[in-house]
């Protein structure tokens, strides 16, 4: 069998992979969006401050993000495909806890719960959207993200039709996808496996290897950082939105709960178009572009956003996400450049910062709100893409091949 024979079995086989990774990671990121969903009827209902709601978030997040690092140098070593079965388990019962919990504790339970099962997931997934993407993959990072995203922006949809009309109660009938999403991780996980069988056979029946690297800066501490501090710009003002903005909504323009559910949904669902135009640009002209336009290239719609009236709050808000959600394939592509053979570790590493710096914002976002305001909190956050500058400072990353 020659290499190009080979290389289009593998290709032809691994697209089955990446769209069922993507439905994955979109029922996965959907039942896990539905925490901040319920926020408006769970105040209420436990008669929360701000503080604790952004406390709710940091449970989840840091649950999300302390193990999948672990989680991802473990795999490097030893991979464990069948392991996303396990991470939906706790997913399941996390649905549960939160559809029948009494008292807060149970809730902080059951946000972390469902944390844990994000931070199985998500380590093991990206290694194998990397494996399945023949190459390109920032494509591949972006058919992933896509299902996220997408998921992300269902939650607040189906929480506004759904839970909002029938109570917390009702989040346990997500149970029915949480089991649709073991089924699908099954099936992907030994599809996963028969690939890598193949692609190893065709390896040693071809006459020649080709390798890919690129062309590394000698020490990657510093990108490395500066990635991390990217990352934190990019996660403390989505912090703002996924946590705050239905009560920022309600607040400023006196809109329904329902109704600002569906404007959360516009800010989520634009991230999905957003993650998949990132990773497939960044093949094409570079991660350093991608990753400098899409934080700082935010920054005047930001600053706008806190003055606009009902309207133009919705138009901006698109465009906004639109822009800052196309930095996360390329910054995870990019962080796996810098690392190769670490696949996993930097997988769980970005996913689980992500959470974490995300829930960070969340608690310390929740108290500057309960002191100067909801409204107070998004002129501050508006100048956080101005950090974004700091992209001018990562090396450029320049592919090569080598026969």
């Amino acid at each position: 069998m020659n290499m190009n024979a080979a290389a289009g079995i593998a290709q032809r086989a691994t697209m089955p992979v990446l769209i069922a990774l993507s439905v994955t990671h979109l029922l996965n990121d959907m039942i896990q969006s539905l925490i901040p969903a319920i926020y408006p009827i769970i105040k209420t209902t436990y008669a929360l401050d701000f503080g604790q709601i952004g406390l709710m978030t940091l449970t989840f997040q840091i649950t999300a993000s302390l193990l999948q690092p672990l989680v991802g140098l473990y795999t490097d070593k030893h991979p464990m495909p069948y392991s996303m079965v396990v991470g939906m388990g706790f997913t399941l019962a996390g649905l549960v806890g939160l559809a029948s919990a009494g008292s807060y504790p149970l809730l902080l339970l059951a946000a972390a719960c469902v944390g844990i099962g994000s931070s199985i997931f998500h380590p093991e997934a990206a290694r194998m959207a990397r494996n399945a993407s023949g190459g390109q993959h920032g494509m591949a990072q972006g058919i992933f993200q896509l299902g996220g995203q997408t998921g992300g922006a269902l939650g607040p949809l189906l929480a506004a039709f759904i839970i909002v009309p029938r109570g917390q109660g009702s989040v346990a009938y997500f149970s029915v996808a949480a089991l649709i999403a073991m089924i699908l991780m099954a099936w992907t996980a030994g599809r996963h496996i028969n690939i890598g069988k193949q692609r190893a056979a065709a390896a040693l029946a071809s006459d020649a290897v080709i390798k890919s690297s690129v062309t590394r800066p000698a020490s990657v501490a510093l990108p490395i950082t500066i990635l991390i501090v990217l990352l934190f710009s990019k996660n403390a003002y989505t912090s703002s939105f996924s946590s705050f903005y239905t009560f920022f909504l309600i607040e400023k323009f006196g809109v329904s709960v329902q109704a600002s559910q569906m404007m959360l949904f516009l800010f989520l669902a634009s991230s999905a178009v957003g993650a998949l135009g990132g990773g497939i640009l960044g093949d094409r002209v570079g991660r350093n572009k991608i990753i400098w336009f899409s934080i700082l290239g935010a920054l005047p719609f930001t600053v706008m956003l806190p003055y606009a009236d009902l309207f133009w709050t919705g138009v901006l808000t698109v465009i906004i996400n639109l822009i800052m959600s196309s930095a996360f394939a390329a910054i995870l592509v990019y962080a796996m450049e810098l690392l190769p053979g670490r696949i996993g570790l930097v997988g769980g590493f970005f996913y689980g910062l992500s959470f974490g710096l995300g829930g960070v914002a969340a608690v310390v976002l929740g108290e500057v709100a309960d002191h100067v305001g909801i409204q107070t909190v998004y002129q501050i956050c508006s100048f956080l893409p101005a950090i974004g500058l700091l992209a001018w400072f990562l090396p450029s990353l320049k592919p090569t091949h080598l026969r």
